[in-house]
């Protein structure tokens, strides 16, 4: 692909826009920073919060661990925290810098302040309005489709626009249709033609990042207890070869960003955990195979750009396990790391869809780190069922000819068919 033409400027781009850094799971993170948003906003001490959230947000946020928070959850916790301590500069970094005595303050705000959610059921699967009340004023902001999209800003009856001359509140969203039609027709074809062509210099400083910070919070769930311990047990149980650790490693960040870590992540289609699952395997298996930068990098690309594509039909919230996206997309970069071309790329692809897409998302919780391992290891047998000549044919459940057409059907799948299990799973996590 000629790095001129303007497909090629997009990928870029695509790619600047997607891989962000965030701190702990994106879905209370985004309650946060609509609440530090709307703070800055009041400008006064808050004495009333109403918060409507659509069912994905109370899913996703129900059961995590805020980070910085002492252990705190759900969705007081994380609206206190962005109005205690929140800086809406850092968007999905907001609550990245808490001193102690915040964090008291945040406990008490939950006590003693009352914070009223409902559950709004609109045309939205990720929807996020706070109003914030004061003696005198009210602040109001919506965040609608993605985790700092903000739609709208008003204190009292007035639309806002600035806070700082310098900040934006009325934040572009990030799918304009320009870029967002560029999205919707990506291939993977088109994928491998960017990943094995680019001049890598334009996406190291992104890469560099992503490497950086996935993998050192791989070490830190490794290294410490947090949640359920997937990586460990992998490594306890099955051994430390190469296609354990990708496993382990992956589900070990996973570990810790579920479970309060508060090191930050480079998220893909914003998750943290699909941004795990879709760089730490092919970054282990590049260290243990004794890879190339180079391949690395391209590798890489091959496997958040498929991700990316995989769940862009599918939506940001739904009731089908994003890791699942993911975890294809690792497959294929490993595939590409063991010499696998376009057409064992696409394979790997559709082998891996085929054997792991029944995982349903019941909100983040330490159980994610589980299936992030199970996503993986689908990904790889997807890629081994291919290196030794077997496949799932046209016709096999969800699979059909061409890996365009496996993917779109997924995409029915998870933002068709899926609507009324989401339903249901959020009715039972909300049972008493």
């Amino acid at each position: 692909m000629n790095k001129n033409d303007l497909k090629y400027q997009k990928y870029v781009e695509l790619l600047t826009k997607e891989l962000v850094p965030a701190m702990g799971c994106t879905e209370p993170i985004s309650l946060a920073y609509a609440a530090a948003t709307a703070k800055a906003v009041l400008n006064e001490e808050v004495i009333k919060v109403k918060a409507l959230v659509s069912g994905n947000i109370v899913k996703n946020v129900k059961s995590v661990v805020v980070p910085n928070t002492d252990g705190c959850r759900g969705i007081p916790s994380a609206i206190a925290a962005g109005i205690v301590a929140g800086n809406p500069e850092k968007k999905l970094e907001v609550i990245s810098e808490v001193s102690k005595e915040e964090i008291e303050k945040i406990k008490e705000f939950v006590k003693t302040t009352p914070i009223e959610i409902i559950r709004v059921d609109d045309n939205h699967v990720f929807d996020i309005q706070l109003y914030l009340y004061s003696k005198n004023h009210t602040s109001y902001i919506r965040i609608v489709d993605s985790h700092t999209n903000i739609v709208q800003i008003k204190l009292d009856d007035k639309d806002i626009k600035l806070i700082k001359s310098n900040y934006s509140c009325v934040s572009k969203p990030i799918n304009d249709e320009e870029f967002s039609n560029f999205i919707k027709n990506i291939t993977i074809e088109e994928i491998y033609d960017f990943a094995t062509t680019c001049d890598i210099f334009d996406v190291k400083e992104t890469l560099d990042r992503q490497i950086n910070y996935n993998m050192a919070i791989a070490e830190e769930g490794l290294k410490n207890n947090y949640g359920a311990n997937i990586g460990k047990t992998l490594l306890q149980t099955y051994g430390d070869g190469v296609f354990t650790k990708v496993k382990a490693y992956a589900a070990a960040g996973s570990d810790a960003r579920m479970n309060g870590c508060d090191k930050p992540v480079i998220i893909n289609s914003g998750s943290g955990n699909q941004g795990m699952t879709a760089s730490i395997p092919v970054i282990v298996y590049a260290k243990e195979e004794n890879k190339t930068e180079e391949e690395l990098y391209r590798a890489l690309l091959i496997s958040n750009l498929s991700t990316i594509h995989i769940k862009t039909g599918i939506g940001k919230l739904s009731a089908y396990c994003g890791a699942v996206a993911a975890g294809c997309g690792s497959g294929a970069g490993i595939c590409y790391l063991s010499g696998g071309n376009l057409k064992a790329i696409c394979h790997t692809l559709v082998n891996a869809i085929a054997i792991t897409s029944g995982i349903v998302c019941d909100g983040a919780k330490a159980s994610c780190a589980a299936k992030i391992a199970s996503s993986v290891d689908a990904g790889l047998l997807g890629y081994f069922m291919y290196k030794n000549g077997n496949q799932f044919r046209d016709g096999d459940g969800i699979v059909k000819k061409g890996v365009e057409n496996t993917i779109n059907n997924v995409s029915k799948l998870a933002s068709i068919g899926m609507c009324e299990t989401d339903k249901e799973i959020i009715k039972i996590m909300l049972e008493k």
